[in-house]
């Protein structure tokens, strides 16, 4: 066991074992990283590090003690609303929180359909639909707060099956759940049809677009066909996105959007029998970093739409040039029908290939992926940071499946956590 030293150490010294230590981390800055990091260029980096330097210590905890995180989240979910549509709406203008990140947001979401479907509805065994692409963080929450998951099966396409997940839900279903796009493979469900089920039952709809949030509306302001899944869909109650993806805003911040004000208030504990006076908590955390929730308000105003959109644009010519590279090249496919940022990578039946040893040839070469299965494939999200070298991706694609052959290795893990 390391035992803190007793005696402190100069600052040089540390932060010179600090970076000794990243010496084996993915090198995300070189665009070989498949996901994990997103680089939105020099100008965001910028903005954004000079905003952290001025909230590297404030505490949202208390916005009365820091009004401008106030000001801060209420102004960065308001922007994410409109772009989300949420300005249209009958009840309202849709409102939410900030969050760590994408499963705190989902976190969020199914915590306020329990609670909703507690009081309005007195449902005492909650449970909740989705289907098998949906995010793993679902299944934490049904864990975390006692509610039952049904599963529903995806169509070959990989999008969800409507008609299933119509059969599953029941009296006790207090949520229905979507993706926009989903993270496997990068298709979209079908939202609307989705949101009809969640109605049918008076049960919420939660729209997951961690991965989409800040794509879509800029892909559909491209001339992208995206079909319809924000809050211009009857029945959407809740929308997780993340600013920390593909909004370029660094580690962690997400946006939980509810369809109106009353919605939200179920996700939000609110306490005043201790000591300490009253305590309310719009989300799993108590003390809340004002770091990230000022680079995601330094980054947004910087971009603007019209950023977003050029950021968008070369997203998708990187993603497009990818697929298309992979299915001209002998040996591996691409799951489903992606049309946005998200690309998994199988191997053609009866190739041979394993797709693993192939995930582990093209690490040598410092190409950075996800592992998934089944089947076994290699998983990408395309960024912008990945700009400039997919050329060279798929040179070193074609020439690891030829120096693999039938090789295969033993290690089939498909790690996606934070275990040790």
């Amino acid at each position: 066991m390391t035992e803190l030293g007793t005696q402190g150490r100069p600052v040089d010294e540390v932060i010179a074992d600090l970076t000794e230590k990243q010496a084996n981390d993915v090198k995300w800055a070189d665009g070989k990283t498949f996901g994990m990091v997103y680089d939105g260029g020099p100008s965001v980096h910028e903005v954004a590090e000079q905003a952290a330097r001025l909230y590297l210590h404030e505490n949202a905890l208390n916005t009365q003690a820091f009004p401008s995180l106030a000001a801060i989240q209420r102004e960065v979910v308001g922007w994410t609303s409109s772009l989300l549509h949420g300005e249209l709406l009958d009840e309202g203008a849709a409102s939410g929180f900030l969050t760590s990140g994408g499963t705190e947001s989902i976190l969020c979401a199914v915590l306020a359909a329990r609670e909703r479907g507690a009081v309005e509805r007195g449902v005492t065994e909650p449970e909740m639909v989705l289907p098998e692409t949906a995010h793993a963080a679902f299944h934490k929450a049904a864990h975390n707060f006692g509610l039952t998951v049904r599963t529903a099966p995806v169509r070959e396409d990989y999008t969800a099956d409507v008609e299933a997940m119509e059969t599953t839900v029941n009296a006790d279903t207090v949520l229905v759940v979507g993706s926009a796009p989903q993270y496997p493979q990068g298709v979209q469900d079908d939202i609307a049809a989705i949101a009809q089920i969640a109605m049918s039952v008076d049960a919420n709809c939660h729209v997951d677009a961690c991965m989409g949030g800040f794509v879509l509306p800029f892909a559909e302001r491209l001339g992208r066909e995206v079909e319809p899944w924000d809050f211009r869909v009857p029945g959407v109650t809740t929308i997780s996105a993340d600013i920390h993806k593909l909004g370029y805003a660094p580690k962690g911040v997400s946006v939980i959007l509810h369809r109106s004000k009353a919605s939200r208030q179920y996700q939000t504990f609110v306490f005043d029998g201790w000591l300490g006076g009253f305590y309310a908590s719009p989300n799993m955390q108590g003390t809340r970093s004002g770091l990230p929730m000022a680079c995601a308000w330094a980054v947004m105003q910087h971009l603007g739409i019209d950023g977003y959109v050029e950021l968008t644009r070369q997203t998708l010519i990187n993603a497009d040039r990818m697929r298309a590279g992979i299915m001209a090249i002998d040996g591996v496919r691409v799951l489903g029908n992606g049309q946005f940022h998200l690309v998994a990578m199988a191997a053609e039946p009866d190739s041979g290939l394993d797709m693993f040893a192939l995930g582990d040839a093209l690490l040598q070469r410092g190409w950075y992926h996800d592992r998934q299965t089944p089947p076994d494939n290699l998983h990408s999200t395309v960024s912008n940071t990945n700009t400039g070298v997919i050329d060279d991706y798929l040179t070193d694609l074609d020439a690891c499946i030829g120096e693999i052959g039938g090789t295969t290795t033993d290690d089939r893990s498909t790690t996606y956590a934070t275990l040790e």
